[in-house]
């Protein structure tokens, strides 16, 4: 999947994670704009069956699209019966799906880009990688990410974990973002102030990080793109 998949002329609205929020994401899908999701529908917040149905349903009426997260494709694998470590949050959302949202996660997690390039944009989960610049996503179908597909999902480990247990990772990705290019993404909750998070890159790039930790105890954010 391309920037084609974005109507032609389209007023964009990009959301950062949601993370069953379910509430805010109404609040941020209540507009004529074509809605693009960074990715991280689910798990943490209360409601995230709902939140699933609602961009599900952006989907299917060619009203948006959301890109492919880490938890997204945790929970697509989970839900096919693939040998993943379930956490506590994935198996509560796991618990709230019906038979048909259980279906429809299978199919539209797997059908989900893992980024997508627009104009002077790129929207993506994790982080950016050059590959990107000349390349779509290609199909995954659920398997494990590597290379480029593994940036775009995880951002850039260091090799350290930090002191809450997660994998400690890096920005140095975002000098390696071309002049003119504006790279929308979430995953790293880096905002201080409760407002997306822009860094500048060394090449005139710039990235946009819109976590703000909603369903975590944040809010969730969103750009109306001009």
């Amino acid at each position: 999947m391309t920037g084609s998949a974005i109507p032609p002329g389209a007023k964009i609205r990009v959301v950062g994670d949601v993370h069953g929020d379910a509430v805010g994401f109404a609040y941020a899908t209540a507009t004529d704009r074509f809605i693009i999701q960074l990715g991280d529908l689910s798990d943490h917040g209360p409601d995230s069956a709902a939140t699933l149905r609602m961009m599900f349903d952006l989907v299917e009426s060619g009203r948006g699209l959301f890109i492919l997260g880490n938890h997204d494709l945790k929970l697509g694998r989970a839900l096919a019966g693939e040998n993943v470590r379930i956490e506590p949050v994935v198996q509560a959302t796991i618990d709230q799906l019906d038979d048909i949202t259980r279906q429809r996660a299978r199919r539209l997690i797997a059908e989900a880009p893992a980024w997508v390039r627009h104009e002077r944009t790129l929207f993506v989960h994790g982080g950016f990688h050059t590959a990107m610049l000349e390349m779509p996503p290609p199909p995954h179908g659920l398997e494990r990410p590597k290379g480029a597909m593994a940036r775009a999902l995880y951002g850039e480990p260091t090799g350290r974990m930090q002191p809450d247990g997660y994998p400690e990772r890096s920005l140095r990705w975002v000098d390696r973002i071309p002049a003119g290019l504006t790279v929308y993404c979430g995953h790293d909750r880096r905002s201080s102030d409760g407002r997306p998070y822009v860094r500048h890159g060394a090449l005139g790039g710039v990235a946009v990080f819109l976590d703000t930790g909603a369903g975590k105890g944040g809010h969730l954010s969103w750009i109306d793109l001009p």
